[in-house]
């Protein structure tokens, strides 16, 4: 007999219980919660979890991830305190958490105020939050959550869609604003003997404000390490990074970042699709999608897949990433 799976959601008091169930024996059904809360001054906020870890997203701005964290623990994300529960600005505001921009890197375009109120809605599982068009540049963004019923895992799915009347080049952008006084390990290809490797097959970008003797980094064999500082002021660098992975400790937490490298499309930024920022407050995590120019109602898709281990050791060095992060990845 073929099994059947399906899903039902149910509605109660503003809270909706997300309920995916394989009829397997001795299988116990897997559940995922999503509620309306209040949150860090905002009256509007989705919270998403499953018991083990929880997404909060903002309502009243964005659209915002603002929290990722394991039930009960610190967010892995940073917030900005003295912008939290606001709304409205003129101007573009940090905030923290994660985002969606667009690229290349524009104070106009990119910068564009997300102040206003989100909508959002629930399909096959997911939800999706849409804030009003950037009319202006005529643009219409898109973060879709998918938490998996078990384990840490939550794929985030970015949409720009060309709402306006001209086509529009861009490439997806999805920034990460992680909490201070962690360390990132961003693994590197393979070596290669010479002669047998005659070509390049690395690119590393260099923003203007980076420094070769900044402490901050280490330059390994196998990683690249970058240690935030809250005494120290920006740095920047990118990557075309064709392992697909990076990751960042602290806390007691050790967040994974998923992405997808494509060989044969052309990136912004001199050609990278990972970048790493940062300043006295905070770490990012940054990827980019391939640059794309959209005709007027054409959309494109770039996706990540976030992760949360516990992770209570500390990496001084490049033999420790190796052995505490890279070895228990790959």
């Amino acid at each position: 007999m073929q099994r059947i799976s399906w899903v039902l959601l149910i509605a109660f008091s503003g809270t909706w219980w997300l309920s995916i169930h394989n009829p397997v024996p001795g299988q116990s059904p897997l559940s995922i919660k999503i509620e309306q809360v209040a949150y860090g001054g905002w009256k509007n906020n989705l919270r998403i979890s499953n018991g083990e870890v929880e997404l909060i997203a903002t309502l009243d701005v964005g659209p915002r991830i603002i929290r990722y964290g394991f039930v009960g623990h610190q967010n892995v994300f940073h917030e900005y305190a003295d912008q939290l529960g606001k709304s409205g600005e003129k101007d573009w505001q940090i905030r923290g958490g994660h985002r969606l921009w667009v690229a290349p890197e524009d104070e106009k375009r990119t910068y564009f105020p997300d102040n206003a109120p989100v909508k959002y809605h629930q399909r096959a599982g997911r939800i999706v939050l849409t804030p009003p068009p950037e009319t202006p540049w005529g643009l219409q963004k898109e973060i879709e959550i998918l938490l998996h019923p078990q384990g840490t895992r939550v794929d985030v799915f970015h949409r720009i869609r060309n709402v306006g009347k001209e086509p529009t080049q861009l490439a997806p952008w999805a920034l990460s604003v992680m909490a201070p006084g962690g360390v990132e390990v961003i693994p590197l290809p393979p070596k290669q003997p010479h002669p047998q490797a005659l070509l390049p097959n690395q690119v590393l970008v260099l923003w203007p404000y980076f420094d070769f003797t900044d402490p901050r980094y280490t330059f390994g064999k196998q990683v690249i390490l970058l240690r935030h500082d809250s005494k120290r002021g920006p740095t920047k660098i990118g990557l075309r990074h064709t392992l697909g992975w990076a990751a960042y400790a602290n806390r007691g937490t050790l967040f994974i970042k998923r992405f997808h490298f494509l060989a044969e499309r052309t990136y912004p930024d001199f050609g990278v699709n990972y970048e790493t920022f940062t300043n006295e407050d905070m770490l990012e995590m940054e990827t980019l999608g391939p640059l794309v120019t959209l005709q007027p109602g054409e959309e494109v898709l770039h996706s990540e897949s976030w992760e949360l281990r516990r992770f209570d050791r500390k990496i001084t060095n490049e033999d420790d990433a190796l052995r505490l992060v890279v070895s228990q990845i790959r």
